[in-house]
């Protein structure tokens, strides 16, 4: 297949990307390098890349001939779009938008999109895709009409969409650039440098880590389905507080203030994605962590 992938030299873009390219497909990137939680930028040997806008219309030329679109590039973090709430938008809200104009146009057979479990805010666990929204902050309201802008085109012009809604991605080549780069990247580092890891108040909030190379095989098995548009749960099915992290990485750690606008519990049931999409997850996140650098 032939294949776009926006975001792709990113930490989950990327390895979409090399997943494609492993498994045979055609693939072109568009991605603006402007993510501050990136140190590097990844490519991959034998990928066409354009360091474009995914908001410029120019852009809409990449996508003529193109079988499966992955959505990957957005504005991430929470914190971050409390910082810059215009940013946040334009980029996640806008930006998708202009991706899937382009897919109408150039008769896109599937398009993948990367949504968020920040969605399901202070919903009870564990989450399942049939709760309400309930965004706590201006990334998981942008993601989630992200998530709305799919439905949309797929409902008026019938565009086959699917959303998955990823749980803490952690894995080689996570973010590790600044304040609020992923928690596990943040301890990795921190470690690494013989700094105290910093836990972000009690450390007694739990999240689902959700390994990057299950998440893009489930971009491959979403693409690959026939589903005009429907919502998925990509995470491990298993939750560890923030101390259970630190205790996993290891060395001394300090409490900081508690951070705004954040659920307190992550939990995913993934028993959709199992059964229709044929996804599941292959590690825990214990067995895994010290095993990457």
């Amino acid at each position: 297949m032939k294949c776009l992938v926006t975001g792709g030299k990113g930490f989950i873009g990327s390895h979409v990307v090399e997943l494609l390219v492993e498994q045979g497909h055609d693939v072109t990137v568009i991605d603006n390098e402007t993510s501050v939680s990136n140190e590097i930028f990844y490519e991959v040997p034998g990928v066409t890349y354009h360091k474009e806008d995914i908001c410029d219309k120019s852009t809409h030329r990449y996508y003529d001939g193109v079988d499966w679109v992955f959505h990957l590039a957005a504005r991430a973090r929470i914190q971050a779009s409390l910082a810059n709430p215009t940013d946040t938008f334009m980029n996640n809200v806008m930006g998708t938008q202009s991706v899937l104009e382009a897919c109408r146009h150039a008769n896109v057979k599937q398009v993948v999109y990367s949504g968020s479990s920040s969605y399901y805010g202070l919903n009870d666990v564990p989450n399942h895709e049939e709760q309400s929204s309930d965004c706590l902050n201006p990334y998981s309201l942008s993601k989630y009409q992200g998530e709305e802008l799919c439905k949309l085109y797929a409902e008026l012009w019938g565009i086959n969409a699917v959303v998955l809604r990823y749980f803490n991605v952690y894995g080689p080549r996570e973010p590790l650039a600044g304040q609020y780069a992923p928690v596990v990247g943040i301890f990795k580092r921190q470690r690494a440098a013989g700094e105290l890891l910093t836990i972000v108040g009690d450390g007694d909030q739990r999240r689902d880590f959700t390994y990057v190379k299950d998440v893009a095989w489930a971009n491959l098995k979403a693409a690959q389905s026939d589903i005009n548009f429907d919502v998925f749960n990509i995470g491990s099915g298993t939750n560890y507080s923030v101390n259970e992290v630190a205790e996993f990485i290891g060395g001394d750690s300090i409490n900081i203030p508690p951070r705004p606008a954040e659920a307190r519990v992550t939990l995913a049931n993934n028993d959709k994605a199992r059964s229709l999409l044929g996804w599941e997850p292959s590690v825990s996140l214990e067995n895994i962590i010290n095993e990457y650098s």
